[in-house]
């Protein structure tokens, strides 16, 4: 029932003044806590926007209390406050999900990680000779293991790999790629773009579909700088195809003494296949297969941080750190200590599937999701109510990322559907769950919402249980 306070009209002669409620006990804490300066600031457009209120007519004397300024003030503080990046629960079915941060790292790089946050480390110091030292030391020495390359260099993601690639390598020259290699990724990412930007000439041979090796010969003249081969990783042509294999290109690349460049896109270490996960080739095979620098990303199948590798012979590596971009691109302790972290697990690949978040996503046993599903089913569906029906069913998962792209995963999850076709329900139940204090991230499709639970660990299933009680419901 509304108090006479709650009705009473207020004037703008009544509101109070800024002095007098920074007086109030509660607004001393809020200025010990986000700093004075900014509680005053928040206060006068709180103050200003009662006086507006209440030159509308539509201002109440219980919001000219003290207590519920300070109330009111402290609510905006706690929002503004928030952090912008929040933690969610990806239940999309794409496991490796570029718009949720793609790869989650396993502990032991995140314990490498806030190790080297809160004390100086020998990123660039040889504790050898006391002299300065090269932040690639820390991880070549493992990639090279894992990779049978001479060299490597890290740079800050993929794209930034291929561009200094091609800078060092093709300024002002040419680069010669097959037409079915000019592929497109996230973000508007083009192969001629980056061409372009790195200030190399695209020289295009074959068709779409077809490309042989008389192509890329009948191309090479003496502005010729580099073959280079695009692992088409974020599309499948099927039906009457042919590309070169990387050995065949590498056997011509060295009959005219021409570096080959390999764009492998999401470069896995390991053969996927032991883990009945589809074949993706390796960087080891890559590079055992003629290749002078290959360029793959840390953050896709390899489940590191964000990070672009490039490894080879040494002579092109070389190359590549003393162009003035290796700089401008170069990654920062924290990514260095995590891509340690992470390249040191492959060291042990008959435990890296418990061990490396990424994969152990990859390889869940459909079975295991789909006890999963049915153990919170019913918690759903009491959340939910009668406005909606909710089922386990059987999805498929796709890998993401623009890695095997026409692979999907068995996994399980929960369908919901509004019963009697309750108009907008569905957009309104997806942003309620996206306005969950760890936001819910599901997919669209068929006229259902669709939480497919892959991602879903068996450690965060309580905290997910528990969030459904507090749903914002209308």
């Amino acid at each position: 029932m509304a108090t006479p306070s709650d009705t009473l009209t207020a004037r703008a002669a009544d509101i109070p003044s800024v002095d007098r409620v920074l007086r109030h006990p509660k607004l001393a804490s809020l200025a010990e806590r986000y700093g004075r300066g900014r509680v005053t600031a928040a206060l006068r457009i709180h103050l200003e926007s009662l006086r507006r209120a209440a030159l509308g007519n539509a201002l109440t004397r219980a919001s000219l209390d003290e207590e519920a300024v300070a109330t009111a003030l402290d609510a905006q503080l706690q929002a503004s406050a928030q952090s912008r990046l929040r933690p969610v629960y990806n239940l999309t079915g794409t496991v490796l999900h570029t718009n949720l941060g793609r790869a989650l790292l396993p502990d032991e790089a995140v314990r490498a990680v806030m190790a080297v946050m809160t004390t100086p480390v020998n990123l660039e110091f040889d504790l050898a000779s006391g002299a300065r030292g090269d932040r690639d030391s820390v991880t070549e020495g493992l990639l090279c293991e894992l990779t049978g390359a001479e060299a490597a260099t890290v740079v800050n993601n993929n794209a930034a790999a291929v561009l200094l690639m091609l800078s060092a390598l093709a300024n002002r020259r040419e680069v010669i790629v097959s037409r079915g290699e000019l592929v497109e990724i996230g973000g508007s990412f083009r192969i001629p773009d980056i061409m372009r930007q790195a200030g190399a000439r695209l020289v295009e041979v074959g068709t779409t579909n077809r490309t042989h090796l008389s192509d890329y010969a009948a191309a090479i003249g003496v502005r010729t700088a580099v073959l280079m081969k695009v692992h088409t990783s974020n599309y499948a042509i099927s039906g009457f195809t042919h590309s070169v294999p990387v050995a065949e290109l590498a056997k011509l690349a060295r009959q005219h003494t021409l570096p080959l460049a390999v764009d492998l896109g999401s470069g896995t270490l390991l053969d996927l296949t032991r883990w009945q996960l589809p074949a993706e080739p390796t960087v080891r095979e890559i590079v055992a297969a003629g290749a002078d620098v290959v360029a793959f990303s840390a953050d896709k199948l390899l489940g590191g941080p964000q990070a672009g590798v490039l490894v080879g012979k040494s002579a092109v590596i070389s190359r590549l750190k003393k162009s003035p971009l290796k700089r401008a691109l170069r990654v920062g302790k924290l990514t260095v200590a995590a891509l340690e972290a992470v390249l040191g697990l492959y060291r042990a690949p008959e435990v890296l599937a418990e061990r490396l978040t990424t994969l152990r996503l990859l390889t869940r046993d459909p079975a295991t999701v789909r006890a999963q599903a049915q153990r919170l089913r019913p918690l759903v569906q009491r959340a939910l109510g009668d406005t909606y029906e909710v089922t386990d069913a059987p999805v498929l998962s796709q890998i993401g990322s623009g890695a095997l792209p026409v692979s999907q995963l068995p996994s399980h999850g929960l369908r919901v559907r509004p019963i009697r076709g309750r108009g907008r329900s569905l957009q309104r139940l997806e942003a309620a769950l996206r306005a969950l204090p760890r936001p819910i991230i599901g997919r669209m499709a068929d006229k259902a919402l669709w939480l497919d639970l892959r991602c879903l660990e068996v450690s965060d299933e309580e905290a997910f249980a528990t969030q459904w009680s507090e749903l914002p419901w209308p």
